[in-house]
């Protein structure tokens, strides 16, 4: 099952590159207790060829120093070296574990940039041939606007603390011959911190990779006329005033069939500590929970 809409709502006025025509995807129904979550979407065979990588350029903009390089296979990749490459790392392989769609990406511990150096901990983020990126896609208006999966994917991001949450971190995607057009986010660095709470310093209070931070935060104050309060301060806050109380536990549902050892492998695909690992693991677990219990 997809969640399929007319091409032509939601389409942008301006377009960096001619959309194709395409139906417009956000979430697929997938079977979350068989996924492979230490490969995360590109599954196995996909991980990037380090062992000899070309150095194409700098890719400018966003908090993160990112280089595209090629690896030994041939393939292109925009390597993310920063405090977000495991956040990112381990954000979108529990976004595709809820049907969402998402990038590519892959965690590798220590890597040779050529001209620039060595570094740790690197995310690995996939440039296909054959899929063409197609500009952002906004929050408040696209094809998806009052579904039951666009609230989850609110949702989502309130569950991993993405207080970061601006339009130009969307993408659109589309694979040649596929006749889709996918909506996913691209930039999910800033997770798995605080998203701070209410008051005027809140921009100093936020964090991103801090696991005990993410671990102590509170995630929803209460539900009013079936909808959800969340405990959440960030960019674009005002979307998450009408998300439905049921919309919520659907998407705590369906994450709900992963089992405690698919978390874990969430994490340790993003190199996080044991100890780290396991505080994420439950705290993710905990905040599934809650979700589920709404009514």
């Amino acid at each position: 099952m997809l969640l399929l809409v007319p091409a032509a709502a939601g389409q942008e006025k301006k377009k960096k590159k001619a959309m194709p025509k395409g139906t417009p995807v956000l979430w697929r129904d997938r079977n979350a207790a068989s996924l492979n979550l230490s490969a995360g979407p590109g599954g196995t065979s996909m991980r990037p060829a380090t062992r000899s990588l070309r150095f194409i350029e700098e890719v400018k903009g966003g908090f993160s120093k990112k280089f595209r390089v090629r690896d030994a296979r041939g393939r292109e990749w925009v390597a993310k070296v920063s405090k977000e490459a495991q956040s990112e790392t381990a954000a979108s392989r529990l976004i595709w574990a809820a049907g969402y769609e998402t990038e590519i990406t892959y965690l590798v511990p220590r890597v040779y940039i050529p001209t620039q150096g060595w570094f740790d901990n690197v995310r690995f983020e996939a440039r296909p041939a054959n899929v063409t990126r197609h500009g952002d896609w906004s929050w408040e208006r696209n094809p998806f606007s009052g579904t039951r999966e666009l609230d989850g994917l609110k949702v989502l991001m309130v569950l991993i603390n993405n207080w970061d949450l601006k339009d130009e971190n969307n993408v659109i995607l589309h694979e040649n011959g596929s006749g889709e057009l996918r909506y996913a986010i691209s930039d999910l660095g800033a997770t798995f911190g605080r998203a701070a709470g209410p008051g005027f310093f809140w921009r100093i209070r936020r964090s991103r990779n801090e696991p005990e931070d993410f671990a102590n935060a509170k995630f929803i104050d209460k539900v009013k006329d079936g909808y959800v309060d969340f405990d959440f301060t960030g960019k674009n806050e005002r979307l998450f005033e009408k998300v439905r109380a049921d919309h919520a536990r659907w998407i705590g549902e369906r994450l709900s069939a992963l089992t405690d050892g698919q978390l874990a492998a969430i994490f340790r695909a993003a190199n996080y500590t044991p100890a780290d690992t396991r505080l994420l693991a439950r705290a993710v677990r905990a905040r599934i929970n809650e979700l589920t219990s709404l009514r």
